[in-house]
């Protein structure tokens, strides 16, 4: 029986990154092993103080409805966090938790967003980025960044791309996958021209405390109050304290808008789960050293990754500042052969890579650059040195 599907649904791909995990562990079901880069997750377990207060909270019968937009403890957990850590001041009424940060970009695209508006997207994005924005009705507008500019646009290139129809700025940083990272000299230039046609801004800032070489962590909203009222912060627990499966992540902004989320979130998922809002709460007011520890080793994992693919022939890397990501140039492998099979794109060398040197990696085109991968560096450096060993020996075989 054919069933006729909504129209929205066509619009959207899968996520590419769950499509190689799942080829991964579709081969590792398979007694193969596979050293798996393409995790968006850490591999660090939740603290245990945080599972701790998770398993209070059931003890407790903290396992009712709570209100759609989130418990006001954690709320308060939150707006703390804020001002003490990012100098920004927020009240109850201008947050939102939601399932996870993702739920919160989309809860947001959906109240701002109407047919022929365009949100325009710094490439390389997250996945999820164009996809979201199709499923409100509006238009991305991909603009494009390289290595040798850092992956960041300029307020020249923003510039061009707005039109009468751009309503909205997404800007992640650090940045999924490349690991960039505005300053806050780089976010005040762009702000002149945020200001100047009143663009508003989803400052994406969930890989905020994964940045590497004493850099501190600034957004938009930080230039001025006249940013502020155009910024729409999203952030969350899942990757600073490893609790990806724990769903919780937040919105702030305008009063208004917020309230406007919390109608869309009231019809579909309600609020989030009342367990994970108390490990969330430990999350952030309990001290941080789980969180220093891993981004530590992050950081070692991050420096051998990047000499050792510069090291590799016909691979180049861009050191990240922040995130737990690389994202190797490998388009001069493009053209070679493999048993009289060219590769001529990123998703072609991924499958080479998991088939004969059985490591997976996402495709570089899936986040708007095909002329990189991206590599996750949360596994073991044990992992990540025997990945890299069997990628050189496999380059080797390409005529």
């Amino acid at each position: 029986m054919n069933i006729r599907l909504a129209d929205r649904v066509n619009r959207i791909k899968p996520s590419s990154t769950l499509a190689v995990s799942a080829k991964a562990k579709e081969l590792q079901g398979k007694g193969i092993e596979v050293l798996n880069f393409s995790a968006g997750e850490p591999d660090f377990d939740t603290p245990l103080n945080i599972k701790r207060a998770g398993i209070k909270a059931i003890a407790e019968g903290f396992t009712k409805y709570t209100p759609v937009g989130g418990v006001d403890e954690l709320k308060d957990a939150i707006i703390e966090k804020l001002s003490k850590e990012n100098n920004l001041e927020y009240k109850r009424s201008q947050l939102i938790i939601s399932c996870g940060a993702k739920q919160s970009v989309y809860n947001l695209t959906q109240v701002l967003l109407d047919e022929n508006d365009e949100v325009i997207i710094p490439a390389p994005y997250w996945v999820s980025y164009p996809d979201i924005v199709l499923l409100a009705g509006a238009k991305p507008i991909i603009l494009n960044t390289f290595e040798d500019d850092g992956f960041k646009i300029t307020p020249e290139k923003l510039e061009r791309a707005i039109t009468k129809r751009s309503k909205l700025l997404i800007l992640n940083s650090p940045n999924n996958p490349t690991g960039c990272f505005y300053t806050k000299e780089e976010l005040s230039a762009l702000g002149e021209i945020i200001l100047k046609y009143k663009l508003l801004v989803l400052s994406d800032d969930i890989y905020e405390k994964i940045l590497y070489d004493d850099l501190s962590f600034c957004n938009i909203a930080n230039i001025g109050e006249e940013f502020k009222e155009l910024t729409f912060i999203v952030n969350g627990v899942s990757k600073s304290y490893s609790m990806t499966g724990w769903r919780i992540g937040y919105l702030a902004g305008n009063d208004e808008v917020i309230a406007a989320v919390s109608k869309i979130q009231g019809h579909s998922t309600s609020n989030p789960s009342s367990i994970s809002q108390k490990a969330a709460i430990e999350a952030y007011i309990a001290p941080q050293n789980a969180l220093y520890d891993m981004v530590k080793e992050f950081k070692r994992r991050r420096d051998y990754i990047v000499d050792k693919l510069n090291s590799i022939p016909g691979i180049s890397c861009f050191k990240p500042a922040g995130s737990f990501y690389v994202f190797p140039r490998v388009s001069s492998l493009y053209k070679r052969k493999f048993k009289n099979k060219e590769i001529l794109n990123s998703v072609e060398l991924c499958n080479f890579f998991l088939e004969i040197a059985r490591v997976a990696a996402v495709p570089g085109g899936a986040f708007g650059n095909d002329e990189c991968i991206r590599m996750s560096y949360t596994t073991s450096m044990e992992n990540i040195e025997k990945g890299m060993d069997q990628i050189n020996s496999v380059i080797s075989m390409l005529e």
